[in-house]
């Protein structure tokens, strides 16, 4: 690696001991139990990887101030949550789109088994429950982890995977069984230690750690541990979000990581076998700020651009005369929620279901919003434009 344009780890070797432990079937395995956060020897901040971390916090700054020009930021945060649930569970296989959650939302029936949108609805709650625990005070600890992966947990696939506790069986990463696998975490009597360790790193014992550099140590020696029986990759990324947010580095959670982890998921995986293996905290580092600079830069562009076709809407809207006053009211709610059916716009926005109906024709008259179904009643309507926007272009609708 070219140390001009990247950084240079420091040869710690690993990070962590090799404990002998048995698995399923009483096959003997060789499992890894990573050492305390922080790493030691100390990271060693070049001056290349401080100028990227510092490009990092300048793309959060833009981030969190450009929700001021939202008019109602919570319009955005729906439907930006609900990405990032799709995304983080699509990486661990779901074929829940964007479309299906919302669709699911709208008490409609998703285009895709019924467990796979469960999945993902359970992460938006999850967030959500962690988001406000957080915003309310309570700190970020194994009691509210556990508390989030019960939630995590609550539907779909792996709700009879003990939900809410620390696994007390092995498990193992890749492979078909733990004798062949690409990672064995720590046997089960040493979870919680590692994780009590884990939540004194996160409570900055026994030194204070930049949120940035947390946030990233705290993810890979997370990743490591696996402390449940399913549900952490998911309950992993979610940490980040949630991090950021009690660190006050972010106000809202704006910022994920999922799409940027997927792209570059070969990676990301290697980073984090290299730094078990080699000790390379600094440039998973590297590839961590770099992420999030290219994520918050690429969050920026999507809300400047949601915020100018609403206003360009407003404007087309107006000329609609005498229908005008309920069709603000109904794009109003698709700024929100981009798909959904005249039954739920009516509840949010006040108006009967006759008046959503007469708005929501006008509105595809003038090309703003789309019926996806084809039927004459039950009808789901998309606010296209928005939707291609927020999902960046990537998933055609579908019901």
């Amino acid at each position: 690696m070219n140390n001009s344009r990247s950084v240079l780890s420091t040869g710690r070797g690993p990070t962590g001991r090799y404990v002998k432990t048995s698995a399923i079937g009483g096959e003997t395995v060789t499992a890894f139990v990573p050492a305390p956060l922080p790493p030691e020897p100390p990271l060693a901040i070049t001056p290349y990887l401080q100028d990227r971390l510092d490009q990092a916090h300048l793309a959060l700054g833009r981030l969190d101030s450009v929700t001021t020009l939202l008019p109602d930021k919570h319009l955005f945060l729906y439907s930006y949550l609900r990405k990032e649930a799709v995304l983080s569970s699509q990486i661990e296989g779901t074929q829940s789109s964007l479309s299906d959650l919302l669709v699911y939302e709208a008490d409609e029936m998703p285009g895709v088994p019924l467990d796979d949108v469960q999945e993902v609805s359970s992460y938006v709650s999850a967030l959500e429950y962690g988001l406000d625990r957080v915003r309310n005070g309570f700190p970020v600890s194994n009691r509210l982890i556990r508390e989030i992966h019960a939630i995590l947990l609550s539907h779909g696939r792996g709700s009879e995977k003990a939900p809410g506790e620390f696994r007390r069986s092995q498990n193992w990463i890749g492979g078909s069984r733990p004798g062949t696998a690409v990672l064995v975490p720590p046997p089960p009597h040493e979870v919680a230690e590692c994780m009590g360790r884990l939540e004194l790193f996160l409570h900055d014992q026994p030194e204070r750690s930049p949120a940035l550099i947390k946030a990233a140590l705290a993810h890979v020696q997370f990743e490591t541990i696996h402390p449940f029986l399913d549900g952490n990759g998911r309950l992993g990324r979610l940490l980040i979000t949630l991090l950021l947010c009690v660190e006050g580095v972010l106000h809202d959670p704006l910022l994920y990581l999922s799409v940027y982890f997927k792209q570059h998921r070969d990676e990301y995986y290697a980073h984090l076998d290299d730094v078990r293996r080699n000790g390379t905290w600094e440039t998973w580092l590297e590839f961590f700020v770099t992420g999030v600079t290219e994520t918050a830069t690429a969050a920026v562009t999507t809300v400047q651009q949601l915020v100018s076709l609403a206003q360009a809407d407003k404007k087309r809207i107006q000329e609609l005369g005498r229908i005008a006053g309920s069709a603000f009211q109904v794009h109003q709610v698709l700024q929100e929620r981009p798909i959904d059916n005249a039954k739920g716009i009516a509840g949010r926005s006040g108006l009967s279901i006759p008046a959503v109906n007469k708005a929501l024709s006008a509105l595809a008259e003038i090309g703003i919003v789309r019926e996806l179904t084809g039927r004459r009643r039950n009808r789901i309507f998309v606010y296209a434009e928005h939707f291609r926007i927020l999902n960046e272009g990537r998933e055609p609708v579908r019901v």
